[in-house]
């Protein structure tokens, strides 16, 4: 696998137009850091950490719908290994007007645009989420 990102924003896109319970992918930090963002803007309803057949770590991540519908609508990775995008904060695009966020890494580590705004800082633009 060359962009676990890539995958993990997939399997959510994915569990979310199946309307899954739930969707797991391999644990890592920068995951699980995306997975708090969405949790804290009100895309999913939780996640937690599990072990898989084999021990290793996995993200599992409960799926949100409101009457049936499902609250992710879709994921846009931006940045991608083989073309990174870099964004001043006074040049990070809006994502449908203000209703969808923006994920980037930044110096002070993974944060939403309206924060990475509010504190001036910039850096690589993971993903865009409506």
């Amino acid at each position: 696998m060359h962009d676990p990102i890539s995958d993990f924003l997939t399997r959510l896109r994915n569990a979310s137009r199946a309307r899954l319970d739930e969707c797991s992918a391999p644990h890592s930090k920068l995951k699980e850091s995306i997975a708090a963002i969405l949790k804290g803007d009100g895309y999913i309803s939780d996640y937690t950490l599990g072990t898989d057949a084999r021990g290793h770590k996995t993200l599992v991540v409960k799926m949100k719908y409101v009457d049936g519908q499902p609250v992710l609508t879709d994921l846009q990775r931006v940045s991608k290994p083989g073309r990174r995008l870099y964004y001043r904060y006074t040049e990070i695009p809006r994502v449908l007007n203000g209703l969808g966020i923006s994920i980037l890494s930044t110096s002070q580590g993974l944060l939403k645009d309206q924060d990475c705004r509010r504190r001036k800082a910039g850096g690589e633009l993971i993903c865009k989420i409506w």
